[in-house]
């Protein structure tokens, strides 16, 4: 009997010895939980506090245009001679608009990225100091129209001029002959910019109004193919990808691709404004243009396939214009790409929808 109480008070000994473990065990686990939970809730907040310091913000932001560097506009040539050009598909805003003999030029906008090929760029024409104004752009080119080295004067505009430069801003490319053959770098820019004492940072917001939210223009007309005649000479048409929701571009029937890599050019948005050029009476009997387009035009935004009417109004050489709908409201741009079009009042557009082609009423009708 002795011997059997012996026995028990070792296995009350063994059980409470056990519960102690246990108990220990549970506590050291329950430490360490709380631990991690206090170094998660400490990490969480010391990001969100680096997230404030830093401007990071934790929603989605749109990438087009984002930064505080300051764009820069460049005068592409548009000539057949010059194509394929180089660095298109990196701009952000393509504005393209009709210069003397029916040809069109291109202006190109950069913000925040690194080239080693722009071009070939062309010379200034001065109704494109007015967009290069807006977007609160350095204005690049290699020469100019009397009439522009005037504005650039009037408008103390930031401008790099390659017939002025010391020879390391511009090249010469040998694939290409004269006059469409001068190409430039967003780091040889960015350099001369610097040895002018340009400014070369801005805080100034965007001309387009641009959303995260895909812009789909439900109560739209169908434009799967997009026919724009700037002239008779120049014809631009646009084909959308319905995979990838963007427009291919095409010019006199012909693709229009990258210099270097040979991809056709795509396009997120298109935005049409319907205004009038002339020719200047300059006495240099050139053709030189000129364009009415101070005022409220008609126009059209087009995205992913569908297009809606539009008012395209600008006040003011240097002041932003604004693209409303017929409501009155400014209407929302998806993130991506968007080409320019200023074309006259009586240009033949044609919008096709899927299964129909219809041609766009122009103003008047």
């Amino acid at each position: 009997m002795a011997g059997h109480g012996k026995k028990n008070s070792g296995v009350r000994i063994l059980i409470i010895v056990l519960v102690i473990l246990i108990i220990v065990a549970g506590g050291v686990l329950a430490y360490k939980i709380m631990q991690d939970k206090q170094e998660v809730g400490t990490t969480t907040t010391e990001e969100k506090q680096n997230n404030i310091l830093t401007g990071v913000s934790e929603t989605k932001q749109v990438q087009i245009f984002k930064g505080n560097e300051r764009p820069i506009a460049v005068m592409i040539d548009n000539h057949e001679d010059a194509w394929p050009q180089a660095g298109l598909q990196q701009a952000y805003m393509v504005y393209e608009i009709i210069a003397e003999g029916g040809e069109t030029r291109l202006m190109a906008l950069f913000k925040g990225v690194d080239l080693d090929k722009i071009g070939p760029v062309r010379s200034a024409r001065h109704y494109f100091l007015d967009y290069a104004m807006e977007n609160d752009a350095i204005y690049v080119h290699f020469g100019q129209s009397p009439q522009a080295e005037s504005d650039i004067k009037k408008y103390s505009i930031d401008d790099i001029n390659g017939i002025s430069e010391d020879g390391t801003t511009f090249s010469r490319v040998k694939d290409k002959y004269a006059p469409h053959n001068a190409v430039t770098s967003t780091e040889n820019l960015l350099q001369s910019a610097k040895n002018k004492k340009y400014r070369t940072t801005s805080d100034e917001e965007s001309v387009l109004n641009y959303t995260v939210d895909e812009v789909n223009l439900n109560d739209g007309q169908g434009a799967v193919n997009v026919t724009i005649p700037h002239s008779e000479l120049q014809t631009v048409q646009y084909m959308y990808d319905e995979e990838n929701k963007v427009y291919e571009r095409i010019a006199r029937g012909e693709e229009q691709t990258d210099w270097d890599t040979g991809d056709i050019i795509t396009v997120k948005n298109i935005i049409i404004t319907f205004c009038n050029n002339y020719t200047l009476e300059d006495g240099e009997n050139k053709g030189r243009q000129g364009l009415n387009n101070i005022g409220t035009f008609d126009g059209y935004y087009i995205t992913n396939g569908k297009a809606i009417r539009i008012k395209c109004i600008k006040n003011a050489r240097d002041e932003k214009t604004t693209y409303q709908d017929l409501e009155g409201n400014e209407i929302k741009v998806n993130d991506g790409n968007t080409y320019v079009h200023i074309c006259p009042k009586n240009a033949d557009l044609v919008l096709e929808a899927p299964e129909s082609v219809q041609e766009a009423p122009m103003e008047g009708e």
